[in-house]
């Protein structure tokens, strides 16, 4: 794969795109490097915390449902949820 052009196909879902790279990782690590070295990539180092909170079972098992059909483990789908709204909230003021 060294030297050939990556193809990725067009996919019907998140779950179906995530079965595609976990299947070619040296795709996605090619690519990686590749936007590295063009610069086009930042490397964000954040420091992280765990945190512990209660969270209603109904939302709990709706996160868990929609991050299965996206083909996300559901915590992180959970954070990405989370950065998302407050990201949203800094944009509004």
């Amino acid at each position: 794969m060294a030297g050939k052009k990556i193809t990725i196909p067009k996919f019907r879902s998140e779950k179906e795109e995530a079965e595609w790279w976990d299947a070619h990782p040296e795709a996605a690590t090619r690519l990686l490097k590749q936007a590295l070295r063009q610069g086009a990539v930042q490397r964000r180092l954040g420091e992280t915390r765990i945190v512990t909170m209660r969270v209603p079972v109904r939302d709990l098992e709706a996160a868990r449902e929609l991050a299965e059909r996206k083909g996300l483990p559901y915590q992180t789908y959970m954070k990405m949820l989370l950065h998302q709204a407050l990201e949203k909230e800094r944009m509004a003021g």
